[in-house]
């Protein structure tokens, strides 16, 4: 019996000091991520908290929003200098990403992040802007359209995601957790460790046919993912969309602006054909760009055909102006 008292007295003394361990550990990789890679931009309040952005150029409005785990970083990384000698480009950390204010999952829902950045361009005086969405940043661009359909001037929808699909890519599926609790313990614990392991095979899935540049880390913002908000944001997101995306599609035979979708053809995250088609069912008339060999990340590995496809979705949006 006394050997019994003993055995679970340690086995419960492993547990927490791996636990302990883990937790420290986490602490740390986020420091050094933090150290590396400070805010470069500004802050903004919003009714889901502060949020963090880069406001660049002068001339008509590019609202860009980056996706699921991503930071606006993914933009600065080679499209908003591009582009902001024609225009006025705002890249924002969605609520609970990047440096923006941590959320829980009241704002993770698309009608609250999509509130969130309309404030905040209200706040910055922006007027009608073209709302530039990647990957999740498309369903966010999505709302925006909808919910506030007098106030954008049109989308350009980068690998977008449209519908909710059947499964997780497999690069994400650690992100997948329902439980609120369960989300919060394993950020704080087992998450970041996990993805210190496995960020270089899931990077590579996500890059996919393209290679994952060496300064991705650093220029790209790769390093913020290695935080325990990093990745509480974005499993919160994802379990967020499982509830939102299906009451979404039904809508966007409503859309009434200019929208275009561009997708790289050999897109391993997301599948081309779905998130077109379904557009393409409630709005056939919609321009799409599927650009050869390409992969899911457009901003950061076609930069110039990212850009070039967004000055052309700027002038359905601003005829005038062109």
């Amino acid at each position: 019996m006394l050997i019994m008292i003993w055995f679970m007295f340690l086995s419960v003394l492993f547990v927490a000091v791996c636990l302990w361990g883990l937790r420290r550990m986490t602490r740390d990789l986020a420091r050094e991520a933090e150290a590396r890679l400070p805010p470069r931009g500004s802050f903004i309040d919003t009714s889901s908290g502060r949020l963090h952005y880069v406001d660049v150029g002068q001339g008509p409005p590019l609202i860009m929003i980056h996706g699921l785990g991503g930071q606006l970083q993914h933009f600065t990384y080679a499209v908003t200098q591009a582009l902001s000698h024609d225009f006025r480009v705002i890249a924002i950390d969605r609520p609970g990403s990047g440096y923006s204010a941590p959320t829980d999952d009241r704002h993770a829902h698309l009608a609250c992040q999509a509130q969130a950045l309309y404030e905040a361009w209200q706040a910055l005086g922006v007027e009608r802007p073209l709302v530039v969405g990647h990957s999740m940043g498309g369903a966010v661009a999505l709302t925006l359209a909808l919910e506030y359909p007098k106030e954008v001037a049109g989308l350009a929808l980068l690998a977008p995601l449209v519908a909710q699909v059947s499964d997780v890519p497999p690069a994400m599926r650690l992100l997948a957790i329902r439980s609120p609790r369960w989300r919060r313990w394993m950020a704080e614990t087992l998450a970041i460790p996990l993805t210190r392991v496995t960020s270089r095979q899931a990077l590579a899935q996500v890059f996919a046919p393209e290679a994952v540049p060496a300064d991705y880390a650093t220029r790209g913002g790769g390093l913020l993912a290695l935080r325990p908000q990093a990745f509480h944001a974005a499993s919160t997101d994802l379990a967020m969309l499982e509830h939102d995306l299906p009451r979404q599609v039904p809508r966007y035979a409503a859309l009434g602006v200019p929208l275009g979708v561009m997708f790289g053809a050999h897109d391993r995250i997301l599948d081309p054909a779905l998130h077109i088609e379904t557009l393409q069912r409630q709005r056939p008339e919609i321009f799409v760009h599927v650009e050869p060999e390409a992969g899911h990340m457009l901003p950061i590995m076609r930069p110039e055909a990212t850009t070039a496809f967004i000055r052309r979705m700027a002038a359905r949006a601003w005829p005038s102006s062109y």
